[in-house]
């Protein structure tokens, strides 16, 4: 006697909205990486990194596309986790740093595809190490992947070659003379430097994926990355880094991680997710340092390690509570 069909996978769906639910998974594991399970936010912010430039989009799109089917066919739950989008954001990241770091090469293609994969194996192992802990993956396991990418890099000719750089802007504009400019620009690229991008307008279209998941989740976005900014100047950071978004995007994803995402909202909890911004901005120059000598590369290890900090701690507190 045969089995019933399990309604948890997209096989149990009619045939007309199965392909389109696969489609959807794309832009979901896009928008994922600020925790939004829209599609539409997503494919906004699919077009905000086309905006910055066609190698983000187009690497981005392939980490998020090998990633989300590395998990299926490794029989990760569709309902719970790949319909979400949450086994692709990893993988869009992993895209998008590889090709800012290395540069569009083939080269480049394989290593994004190679580097995704692995993501996806390492967000499950991580999932059954954290699960005891309650806590999520984060953006961990795009960290240990492209950390090791960029360390292991130069040994490698054919990995190395045509090397990209990433100096930071403060490299040729010392200076911690704040500006006009420095200021609103550096607002907006906090949340575009998310996702690597160093345009203010890259960055104001990816707040308004945020907006259209919701208005205050765009707002959290922005005060986020601006409390960030305020942060590293209050702290006498470079200028130049500041208004490259530099010490914004860390505080970004960790106020909209402890403001209604892992966390109930309250007005405790909003001052919790203040500090946890803070936090963030002021762990920022830490890890660069830490990372100087093999480039520098922040990532998004601030933000990681301070909300699995915060969120750990949530239990012991009487006026914070765990959402969902």
């Amino acid at each position: 006697m045969s089995s019933a069909p399990d309604p948890s996978e997209p096989e149990a769906e009619p045939e007309r909205r199965r392909g389109l639910d696969y489609l959807l998974t794309i832009p979901r594991g896009i928008a994922q990486v600020d925790f939004q399970p829209n599609h539409w936010t997503g494919l906004i912010f699919l077009a905000a990194l086309f905006a910055g430039g066609w190698q983000f989009g187009a690497y981005g799109l392939l980490g998020t596309v090998v990633a989300t089917l590395t998990a299926h066919l490794l029989g990760v739950s569709w309902r719970d986790r790949i319909s979400l989008g949450l086994e692709g954001f990893c993988g869009t990241l992993i895209g998008v740093s590889l090709v800012l770091y290395l540069n569009p090469r083939w080269m480049t293609v394989l290593l994004v595809i190679g580097g995704a994969i692995a993501g996806s194996v390492l967000t499950s192992a991580l999932r059954a190490f954290l699960a005891p802990y309650d806590l999520p993956t984060f953006t961990a396991p795009f960290c240990v992947i492209t950390s090791v990418m960029v360390i292991g890099g130069p040994s490698f000719g054919r990995v190395w070659a045509e090397h990209a750089g990433s100096a930071p802007p403060s490299a040729s504009a010392p200076g911690t003379a704040m500006t006009w400019t420095y200021f609103w620009k550096g607002t907006f690229n906090g949340v575009g430097q998310v996702f690597f991008q160093d345009k203010w307008y890259v960055g104001l279209i990816f707040l308004a994926g945020l907006v259209v998941a919701g208005w205050v989740t765009g707002l959290v976005a922005l005060v986020s990355s601006l409390i960030g900014l305020l942060t590293g100047w209050a702290l006498g950071a470079q200028a130049a880094d500041l208004g490259a978004g530099l010490y914004g995007y860390n505080s970004v994803l960790t106020g909209l991680a402890l403001f209604g995402t892992f966390v109930v909202v309250t007005s405790v909890s909003a001052a919790y997710a203040v500090v946890g911004t803070v936090a963030a901005a002021g762990l920022t120059a830490g890890v660069g340092t830490l990372f100087e000598v093999v480039g520098g590369h922040t990532l998004t290890w601030p933000f990681v390690l301070v909300t699995w900090v915060f969120l750990a701690a949530v239990p012991m507190f009487n006026k914070i509570e765990r959402a969902g």
